[in-house]
């Protein structure tokens, strides 16, 4: 599936279209004056921000972290700032979102623009240079074509306002990177220039910039926790595996939620046919710089071919990382089994249904399902066993509470469909990820989550990116075409009160568990170990919000995908 397709159905499906702002729950950029300015003094000039009463926190909104990408720097590695200003800058407004196709840029007003490499601070009130807060780093999702860390449901204000009420306070920053080809295009040129991955190195990027800059605004370069959901997650797992592990001390431990750097990985020779028919289209064939003449194009021209208003007549390839030689060496999966990551504390997790989001809907028989099995580039031994390995048993597909075949459009091997689509693309990742770490007796923390939220139908389960509401505490659904907490029981406001919590609780100390002492008592989470490969399972229908469950569901099917097809 490719990455358009899968977000436009990750997102319609979740109807979670973004709306206005909760009055009651301002986001940062909408704010009451204060009369004693918030500012940092950075090393090239002074940014000057703006106090919320709201939250009593200080916001610096939109700071460049980078040059802009534009000109001779499109389609080339992000470049350090080099300019210096005496005057200070405001720093009051978010910057404006890299270009993107889809809801999640859309749904905010379409404020779009090559210069976009921006990052944002939000911090306790109070909090000045020298303080030594950790800090979390949120990278955004959109299964990288869109999203932007402008988005209101990643208001960063409700998770720092935890960490102050846990008196563990932390500093929070939400960070914008090219997407789409913008970030993603690659070919022969592109790898002679070291111009791959240049997504992933802008978030590298960032990941620098705060390095070198963090303290000034009371946070310490020591204690960084990188921290990601779906294509966010799966940016940060790419992170984990750069450079074969050495990831230079830019962080400290990282979150990833329903993401790995596990997945099919191209390279230059199998990009080198859509960049070939991207000069073609553009009139850039003949130039004797072809990547050069990409780099002088009206912004206008290339956004034509990317958004398919002039399409090209080839099949892209999968946005995700590539085999560059340098930035990333080999595939993540072997990557991982041979022990080249970054060696930080982990917690990371799937939901239940992860596969609900990237199934295909309307396959009744079997010999659709092998079709669809094939279009993964599986071979027919591969899909033999997979047929085998997935059958056409309701009892065993996904969700697990949907206890009939749908007889509608979703096709009467949906079960089946997603339990494969779950495990291809989130959960066999996460349990090699997981086993990797623990192998090489790193902290590791591990959950599965199963809570349906309010909008959604029993067919989708609980599906992907449902958790990101519960972990920022956005109780009020800020952001969310359809409240996920209306509706429920009060349990629901307690699991968001608990995971935000534990999610503090990593980047203040890398280690999620509360206290003995804590009002949120009851099951430990406990380490995941080779001898204990334990899931704390996050459940609203349980005594105490969770429970531990030993990691092995669909283990033999998933093992399969591990050694067989990744």
């Amino acid at each position: 599936m490719s990455p358009c397709m899968l977000s436009t159905l990750l997102f319609a499906l979740s109807a979670l279209a973004l709306c206005e702002s909760s009055k009651h729950h301002p986001s940062p950029g909408h704010h009451e004056t204060h009369p004693a300015t918030p500012s940092a003094h950075l090393s090239n000039g002074t940014y000057l921000g703006v106090h919320s009463e709201e939250y009593d926190q200080d916001y610096f909104l939109g700071i460049p972290y980078a040059q802009p990408p534009i000109g001779s720097l499109r389609f080339a590695p992000p470049q350090a700032l080099k300019d210096s200003f005496d005057e200070p800058r405001s720093a009051t407004e978010y910057g404006l979102m890299c270009i993107g196709y889809g809801s999640d840029t859309s749904n905010l007003g379409n404020p779009i623009s090559e210069d976009c490499l921006t990052l944002n601070v939000v911090r306790p009130a109070g909090v000045k240079a020298g303080d030594n807060l950790p800090v979390g780093v949120w990278v955004h999702g959109g299964s990288y074509v869109m999203g932007g860390s402008r988005d209101p449901r990643y208001n960063l204000s409700y998770i720092v306002e935890q960490s102050v009420s846990e008196n563990k306070p932390i500093v929070a920053v939400s960070i914008n990177y090219r997407l789409s080809y913008w970030g993603f295009l690659f070919g022969k040129e592109m790898n002679q220039a070291g111009a791959g991955n240049i997504a992933f190195k802008d978030q590298r990027m960032a990941l620098q910039w705060i390095q070198d800059n963090i303290a000034e605004f009371g946070g310490s370069p020591d204690k960084v926790t990188a921290w990601g959901e779906s294509a966010g997650a799966r940016s940060l797992g790419m992170q984990l595996v750069a450079y074969d592990g050495n990831h230079g001390n830019l962080f400290q431990s990282a979150i990833l939620e329903s993401g790995s750097p596990v997945a099919k990985f191209g390279d230059a020779d199998v990009w080198q046919p859509y960049f070939d028919a991207l000069v073609q289209k553009t009139g850039c064939d003949t130039a004797s710089d072809r990547l050069e003449c990409l780099r002088g194009l009206p912004w206008q021209t290339l956004n034509d071919v990317f958004n398919k208003t002039t399409p090209l007549n080839v099949t892209s390839p999968t946005l995700t990382a590539v085999v560059d030689g340098e930035f990333i060496t080999a595939q993540g999966s072997q990557l991982l089994k041979e022990g080249k990551f970054a060696h930080v504390p982990l917690l990371l997790g799937n939901n239940f249904d992860e596969g609900t989001a990237y199934a295909k809907q309307g396959i009744n028989t079997t010999s659709q399902f092998e079709a669809w099995l094939a279009t993964f580039g599986l071979n027919e031994d591969q899909i033999s066993k997979l047929t085998e390995l997935y059958p056409d048993d309701p009892s065993l597909g996904i969700p697990a509470s949907l206890l009939e075949r749908p007889t509608d459009a979703f096709g009467s091997q949906w079960k089946r469909v997603a339990a494969f689509a779950g495990d291809y693309q989130q959960h066999s990742g996460r349990r090699l990820l997981a086993e990797s770490y623990a192998s090489a007796n790193l902290p590791v923390y591990s959950y599965m989550w199963n809570v349906y939220v309010n909008g959604l139908g029993a067919v989708y389960g609980a599906t992907h990116f449902q958790e990101v509401a519960f972990v920022f505490n956005n109780i009020y659904g800020r952001g969310y075409a359809t409240n996920p907490f209306e509706n429920k029981p009060i349990t629901y406001i307690q699991l968001a009160d608990l995971m935000s919590k534990m999610w503090v609780s990593f980047m203040h100390d890398n280690d999620p568990n509360l206290g003995k002492n804590h009002r949120h008592k009851g099951v430990t989470w406990p380490k995941y170990t080779p001898n204990q490969p334990d899931n704390l399972v996050f459940d609203t229908n349980v005594l105490g919000l969770r429970y531990t469950a030993k990691d092995d569901y669909r283990e033999t099917a998933i093992s399969y995908l591990l050694e067989h097809v990744f």
